[in-house]
Formats: C-alpha cells, sequence, structure tokens
C-alpha cells in the first residue's frame, strides 16, 4: 500500500521512539460505573509536536451522536486529527464523531487520534464532557477489584512448512496444498532509515502469538535495503548486521508459531521526483516505482544467502511497482518491470524482475519469489506475457487490492485475475480498505476462498483504520472495526 500517511504518520511513528511508546498517565473513571469514560494518551512526543488519542467508553443509553470536549491547560493545539472531526477554539477541543461512527450504544468504546503542537510542557487535560455530561465521575461505590495474574507466553515450538510451487498451487514438502492467510507487520521497512529503531512495537513471543491467535499462517514483513546492507545513511545501530539479526530473530520467531515469513522489500534507493513520486530524496525514504540497479540485487542476493536453507521463508521481490506512472506507455512499463535498465521517467538505473529473480538464483537459494505486478501490484493484465524466467519454478504472482484501487471488482478479478491463476500461484500479498469497516476486504476473501488462493491483510500496526488502514488496537491483538472482519473470517475457515 502506498503507506499510512506516510508523510505524517510514520514519521510520527518514528517519533514515538523518542518517548519510547510511552503513554502519559491516562485520565480514567476511579469508580464502576461513571456515565462515561475517557482515556487520553500521548503516545509520541518530540521538539514541538505530539500524537495524542482518545478512547470514550459510553456507559449512559445508546447515543446516535457524540461530541467530546475538554480543554488544554498549557497552549497546545490540535493540527490534525482522524476518527473525529476535531476543532478548538482558545483552549476548548472538541471531537465530534464522523459520519460513520457517530452510533455509540451503551457500554460500546470509539477512539480518535489528533497531531498537535505543544511548548514548554504538555499536560494531560484533567476534565472531559460528552454531549455535556462530564466523564470520569463515580455515580457507586467502587468495588474492592481482584486481582487478575499475567500469564507469561512460553515460546512456541512449532515449525513453518518448507513450501516450493507445484501448478497452480503451493504445497509443502509432502505436496499438500498451502494457502498464506495472514497479515501483514508493518514496520522494518522505515523505522530504521528513519533513525529511530527497526520495528514498529513488539515483535516477542506475546505480539507473534497474538497473530496466531487469529488462525493466521503467514505474515509478510516488509523491508529497506538501505538498512539491510548498513549504508552510511542509516544508524549503526539499526543497519547492518544489527538489522540483519533482528530480521534473522524475527524470521525464527514467526516461524517457530508455524507461521510462513514473507520477506519483502519495501523501500529502496533512487532518486524519482516524476508522477505519483512519494518523495524526492535519493535514500530509501519513500515507496519507488522501480527497484534500483545500485543495491537492491546487493540486496536480494545477501538476503537469499542468509535464508538458502529456510524453505519455509518466502520472498517477495519489490512491494509494489509503478513504472506505469512514468513510462509513456504500457509496453514500456511491463518492458521496464522485467528488464530494467534506462526506463523512460525514471532517472535511476532499474534492476528489473528478471535481474532479482537471477541474484536469488545464483545465491543457491531457491525459495519461493512472489513478483507483483504494475501499478502498485494491481495490474496483473501482462503478467504473464513478462514474467521473469526461473529455473527453479517457484515463481508466484502477487496482487495488491484496495476499495481505492482501479482493479477492485469481482469482473475485474474474473478477467485478469482468474487467467494468472490457471497458470501459477497467485497471492493477495496486500488486502484492506480505507472505510473503518470490512465489506470490501470480505468480497474479496470470498472471491480467493471460491479459488482456493492466498491473501494477507494489511497492516499488523496500531494505526488509525481509516488512513492506515490497521487491523488491530493493540499488539494483543485487539481488532479494530476493520480487523474484525479477517481475524473472524480467518477463525470460521481455520477452526
Amino acid at each position: 500500500m502506498r503507506h499510512p500517511p506516510r508523510s505524517v504518520l510514520l514519521a510520527v511513528a518514528g517519533a514515538a521512539a523518542l518517548v519510547g511508546s510511552a503513554l502519559v498517565p491516562v485520565v480514567s473513571a476511579s469508580g464502576a460505573t461513571p456515565a462515561c469514560t475517557v482515556e487520553y494518551a500521548v503516545t509520541s512526543q518530540w521538539d514541538t509536536g505530539f500524537q495524542g488519542s482518545v478512547t470514550i467508553t459510553n456507559n449512559m443509553a445508546a447515543l446516535s451522536s457524540w461530541s467530546l470536549g475538554f480543554d488544554f491547560a498549557n497552549g497546545q493545539k490540535v493540527t490534525q486529527g482522524w476518527s473525529a472531526k476535531w476543532s478548538q477554539s482558545g483552549t476548548t477541543v472538541t471531537a465530534a464523531n464522523e459520519s460513520w461512527n457517530g452510533s455509540l450504544p451503551t457500554g460500546a468504546a470509539v477512539s480518535a487520534g489528533f497531531l498537535g503542537s505543544w511548548s514548554g510542557s504538555n499536560a494531560v487535560p484533567t476534565a472531559f464532557r460528552l454531549n455535556g455530561t462530564t466523564c470520569n465521575v463515580d455515580t457507586q461505590p467502587t468495588p474492592t477489584p481482584t486481582p487478575t495474574p499475567t500469564p507469561t507466553e512460553p515460546p512456541a515450538g512449532g515449525t513453518a512448512p518448507a513450501l516450493h510451487v507445484s501448478g497452480t498451487r503451493l504445497v509443502d514438502a509432502g505436496g499438500t496444498t498451502h494457502r498464506l492467510l495472514g497479515v501483514n507487520r508493518s514496520g522494518g521497512e522505515f523505522m530504521c532509515v528513519q533513525g529511530y529503531g527497526i520495528w514498529d512495537g513488539p515483535v516477542d513471543d506475546a505480539a507473534i502469538k497474538a497473530i496466531a491467535d487469529w488462525k493466521a499462517d503467514a505474515v509478510r514483513i516488509p523491508l529497506n535495503e538501505e538498512c539491510w546492507l548498513g549504508l552510511s545513511n542509516v544508524k549503526p545501530e539499526y543497519a547492518g548486521t544489527n538489522y540483519i539479526n533482528a530480521v534473522k530473530d524475527l524470521v525464527a520467531r514467526v516461524e517457530s508459531y508455524g507461521l510462513t515469513p514473507i520477506l519483502e522489500l519495501h523501500w529502496s534507493y533512487g532518486q524519482y521526483t516524476g508522477n505519483s513520486a512519494g518523495c524526492s530524496d535519493v535514500h530509501a525514504t519513500c515507496q519507488k516505482p522501480m527497484p534500483d540497479a545500485q543495491y537492491t540485487p546487493s540486496f536480494w542476493s545477501s538476503v537469499a544467502g542468509t535464508f538458502k536453507d529456510d524453505q519455509a521463508a518466502v520472498f517477495d521481490l519489490f512491494n509494489e511497482p509503478y513504472p506505469d506512472r512514468a513510462t509513456s506507455t504500457v509496453t514500456q512499463a511491463w518492458q521496464c518491470w522485467r528488464d530494467g535498465g534506462t526506463c523512460p521517467g525514471i532517472g535511476y538505473e532499474v534492476a528489473g524482475m528478471q535481474d532479482l529473480v537471477d541474484g536469488i538464483r545464483g545465491a543457491g537459494a531457491r525459495n519461493v519469489i512472489m513478483i507483483g505486478g504494475l501499478a502498485y501490484s494491481n495490474d496483473l493484465s501482462q503478467w504473464l506475457t513478462y514474467r521473469p524466467t526461473d529455473p527453479a519454478g517457484n515463481l508466484v504472482a502477487a496482487y495488491h487490492v484496495y476499495n481505492f484501487n482501479t482493479c477492485a471488482s469481482e469482473s475485474c478479478w474474473n478477467s485478469t485475475l482468474a487467467p494468472v491463476a490457471a497458470q501459477v500461484p497467485l497471492v493477495a500479498g496486500e488486502i484492506g480498505e480505507n472505510t473503518c469497516s470490512h465489506a470490501f476486504v470480505d468480497q474479496v476473501m470470498k472471491w480467493f476462498d471460491d479459488r482456493g488462493l492466498s491473501y494477507l491483510g494489511w497492516t499488523w500496526n496500531t494505526w488509525d483504520c481509516s488512513s492506515g488502514p490497521s487491523l488491530i488496537s493493540d499488539y494483543s491483538g485487539t481488532p479494530t472495526a476493520y480487523g474484525v472482519g479477517l481475524r473472524d473470517h480467518l477463525k470460521a475457515i481455520n477452526p
């Protein structure tokens, strides 16, 4: 995906590391049944800015619309927000529901977030009003809580299946068909190059078990080539050996829960300022239309050499190619996609998909390789015509689809995806929607289920579901309204 507001939220996500992603002391109810409760948190803070969130729980009669008010004490200003209509007059901030989240039944909760500015201090608001009613005020005595012990998750002892292509299927060593049904775990593509860490959020045993508990069997892991190769523009603590070891550790942990790791190149080197440019930076700080000849072949040769003895690991060559935005014809775009070189409209030397397949096989790796098409991997119309040659016979067509894409209907899937799936395995490496709901991904999953194909939801990160979109609201696996669709579906088909 063309990532959650990469210009804002990724910078904010990185900035969270500056304060260790710590929560400011939360304002919450001190009694059992206040009319409403509000939890306020500063989820990240930097220099003169911060990211905040509010979670509102309604304990009154059901509401058909809501408006939350509170006051800043230190001159803070809301600059933008999501999941609510944010406004500010003087010190008073108001967050009113959007059209899609106005209903708030008794006992229900809703969350919204914002970006703000501050100077001097950033004190937490002390009073909150929901539709004029003061929240966090007791209405009856507080019962004595019974402590609940926190269980310690034991390390997993499972194994992930070694995979290869057999006709139109992915199969394990015994020849049993294996579908990749899971999630994306973003972070490794941006945190390191922005200088804040390696992963966005926890990747320990408890965090991976939470993914497995959704009955997922695959995790796609976006990577950054400059961090892997240890280029000088990346902080040493997040680059080279340190980065590689972190990736190896995560892959081992994912596999220990029986999940297939999909290693994917997301951000790469090369200056591109043409149509649909994500940034003007030559470094790997945003999506580029194609992988670069200077570093990407070295990246994949190194990754292949690292994991060539692990047939459970799948390689996804390049997140979302879009040379069609730079070239003047579709034929030129597909030729650039396969052959690389000097491509019209792209100012750096391109590594084609054939170059990368050759590099991986040259490193001795026979792992399954996924390759996305044009238009941010949404166009597979000529994938079969231009597919690279693979002596190992282990190529998979990769497809991405969101509700706002061009090819986002059953008629398009029938005309362009079905012919591809009739010849090679097809994996939807990213599916999602920006509605904070799951009606669209429900349609996608049904179409892929009916044909025995694979798909992974974007993304297992705690961003805002409409701008991410994000499957979870916390790393224990609590789904967003959007994530409920994938979670419930996976549990239904993998009871």
